[in-house]
């Protein structure tokens, strides 16, 4: 039996609150392939796209957001290649309630083991007014005829569904909003998303928001209700549970909570949330834990987008005590001061350490327990990108493996490729550079006389690939302790007045930052679409 709670003097679902015998699974919804990748900067291949779906599916993920099909070519066949690769979870793609939109969707998520149409409209008054143009009429008329048409395609297929999303819902007039939510229900959307679009709402009042459209929309209670909070205001975690404790069955959310501007609820952070306090929320989710700090570090490593330290899960810090209480305590009993166990998300103290002499059956059993899936092929190359670092470095651990393996994905379809580079720099010289680049195959070579010997080799890469960045940010780190440790590099560079992000790894500070340069401007030729 649901508890009930009252909203203004009305009685509306709200999960139970005490014991977990009757807790209740909530459907986690990823959107980190499709709003993650919309953060500024993100770019993913068609490759990287497909192993990060497939840890996904690893990871327990109920729904996948592929992409957003109509978008571009290459996001439609990234959305189709998902759908037909990746079993065990629901492939969704994105469509706004534009027929071309819901048609070229269900064309893209159609092959899939259970595929799912995802169509949104602007509800709130500012957005019809502004952002779409339309009236409160021709909204109503949009929504009934666009999810009648989603479900009509959705019923070639015996799994296939449809969610409707009211975009800025938050912002919504809440009578409003609960007519148009009846109108989906009835033309057959089986999931209601309620949006937090721009990160406005504050948990108590969204919580409230949420018990309010179950009072208004009765039929609600017939279908699953979602939630797709932003972090605007650093409270999408928090918005997310306040809905789930309001009744909602589905949070959207997304790997280190990446995403549109500040990013969206992260999914580690829900996730965990409802495992720790799942008897307050009397909920739970199917979400296999163990599997999500090795999908935060492929999410970091192949988006660019680095965690931060004190990042809650997934940070290095995370599970780091320093004070002295703190240690004694938690040598005592882990649990005075660690409310879940580091093993909980997959941190563990083994670590089958590889070198010179292991072997390729040892390293496609160690990548495999990483989450990579290699071919034969894929396997050679990333076996003597391995062999090359083994030589290089006495112990080879699982930060290692994770970014070769990171650059040895990133490459498999990149359109410019550094295949060499010469710097020459002194006290009393110009910095002078020579750069040897692939561009879709052709070796092209280039050089540069600049102020410093990072600024000459860059501009040499723009010299050879014909693009020109700027430079607008630059960290480097290493990826282990010790001298023998690889460097990240990780910057951020200008293109046609948008930003992109590029990330690499090498013993050579100056290698990795060319690496990293290439890799941004291998993301602002995706963007442009001349891949």
């Amino acid at each position: 039996m649901t508890e009930q709670t009252t909203v203004n003097g009305h009685a509306a679902p709200r999960p139970p609150s005490g014991g977990s015998a009757g807790a209740r699974t909530v459907t986690i919804f990823d959107t980190t392939l499709r709003d993650g990748e919309q953060a500024p900067g993100a770019s993913l291949n068609q490759t990287e796209k497909l192993e990060i779906a497939q840890q996904l599916a690893r990871l327990g993920v109920d729904v996948i957001e592929a992409g957003f099909p109509v978008a571009s070519k290459g996001d439609f066949e990234s959305v189709a290649l998902i759908a037909g690769e990746v079993r065990g979870a629901r492939i969704a793609g994105l469509a706004r309630a534009i027929e071309r939109d819901v048609r070229v969707c269900w064309d893209a998520v159609r092959q899939a083991e259970t595929p799912r149409i995802h169509t949104f409209i602007s509800t709130s008054p500012i957005h019809m007014k502004y952002q779409i143009k339309k009236t409160p009429d021709e909204v109503r008329a949009i929504t009934h005829e666009m999810v009648t048409l989603a479900a009509s395609l959705a019923a070639q297929h015996p799994a296939a569904d449809v969610e409707f999303s009211a975009m800025d819902a938050s912002r919504s007039e809440p009578e409003f909003l609960a007519e148009i939510f009846a109108i989906a229900i009835e033309c057959g959307a089986t999931t209601i998303n309620v949006p937090d679009t721009v990160g406005y709402a504050l948990p108590l009042e969204w919580g409230d928001f949420i018990r309010e459209q179950y009072r208004l929309c009765p039929s609600l209670s017939d279908v699953t209700v979602s939630v797709h909070c932003h972090n605007d205001l650093g409270l999408a975690t928090a918005n997310s549970l306040a809905a789930v404790r309001a009744g909602a069955g589905q949070v959207e959310c997304a790997i280190n909570g990446i995403g549109e501007r500040a990013g969206n609820a992260s999914l580690e952070e829900v996730v965990m949330a409802l495992r720790t306090r799942g008897v307050y929320f009397g909920a739970t989710t199917g979400i296999v834990t163990e599997e999500i700090v090795r999908t935060s570090r492929m999410v970091a490593n192949l988006t660019g987008y680095v965690i931060q330290r004190n990042k809650a899960i997934v940070g290095r810090n995370a599970f780091a005590h320093e004070s002295g209480i703190h240690q004694a305590g938690l040598l005592s009993e882990p649990s005075t001061f660690e409310i879940m166990k580091p093993a909980d998300v997959g941190l563990t103290d083994s670590d089958l350490v590889l070198g010179k002499h292991s072997g390729r059956h040892a390293l496609r059993a160690r990548l495999k327990e990483l989450g990579y899936e290699l071919s034969d092929t894929e396997l050679d190359l990333a076996f003597q990108r391995f062999k090359d670092l083994a030589d290089k470095k006495k112990e080879v651990t699982a930060l290692d493996l994770e970014a070769l393996i990171g650059e040895e994905i990133r490459e498999r379809q990149d359109v410019f490729t550094l295949r060499s580079f010469v710097s020459q720099a002194g006290s009393s010289m110009v910095p002078t550079s020579q750069v040897e680049v692939d561009v879709r195959g052709r070796r092209r070579r280039g050089k540069s006389f600049s102020n410093g010997t990072v600024e000459s080799v860059f501009k040499a890469i723009d010299n050879a690939v014909g693009m020109r960045g700027s430079l607008a940010d630059y960290q480097v780190r290493s990826v282990t302790a010790g001298k023998d440790a690889l460097a990240e590099v990780r910057i951020t560079v200008g293109v046609d007045g948008h930003t992109f992000h590029g990330q690499a790894v090498s013993f050579d500070v100056m290698e990795a930052s060319a690496k990293a340069y290439v890799r941004a401007l291998n993301n602002a030729a995706a963007a442009k679409g001349t891949n």
